[in-house]
């Protein structure tokens, strides 16, 4: 039973992400927990995490120079957001993400994203709040504009969609 406990990576295992590129995340809340707020007439109204969410989001690009910020939404279970990751790395391809741990340093996506999921569970737990992050994230790589003008379309039409689906109320 070696390795019983290791969860299968979600990267692309020769994808160097440390590397410029524009990404697609998904982040999850544990068990699909409505933690963020809810949608009403297709908007989401925040609760007190979902605040949170957003400002530290937000932050982001202002503390880290390798950082642009494409669209996003916070939705009551899940964040959608497109993410420009700027490098100073200029690398050989040829040994792109052969070495597991390549992509967990310093300004990777794995970093920014597991650093902003522990900010805001530190907020949130600072006040008192229940709230836990599904233990991974999704990402898809944009390789085109093409492709980036749908992600965005579908990022922005979220909560409209939600609304039409969860909530009937239009």
């Amino acid at each position: 039973m070696k390795n019983k406990f290791k969860s299968k990576s979600l990267r692309l295992r020769y994808w160097n992400y440390q590397n410029s590129a524009v990404y697609f995340v998904t982040i999850c809340t544990k068990n699909k927990v409505h933690y963020f707020g809810e949608i009403v007439q297709e908007k989401i109204h925040y609760s007190p995490i979902g605040s949170i969410c957003y400002v530290l989001w937000n932050e982001m690009q202002h503390r880290n120079k390798h950082i642009i910020l494409g669209d996003f939404v916070i939705m009551p279970n899940h964040i959608h957001a497109i993410l420009i990751l700027l490098s100073d790395n200029i690398e050989n391809n040829n040994h792109l993400g052969t070495n597991r741990f390549q992509n967990i340093g310093k300004n990777s996506l794995s970093s920014i994203i597991g650093g902003y999921k522990s900010s805001v569970s530190r907020y949130a737990h600072k006040l008192n709040f229940e709230f836990q992050w599904q233990s991974n994230f999704y990402e898809h790589i944009v390789r085109n504009e093409y492709s980036l003008e749908k992600i965005s379309q579908y990022i922005l039409e979220n909560p409209t969609k939600w609304s039409k689906k969860y909530n009937n109320d239009l």
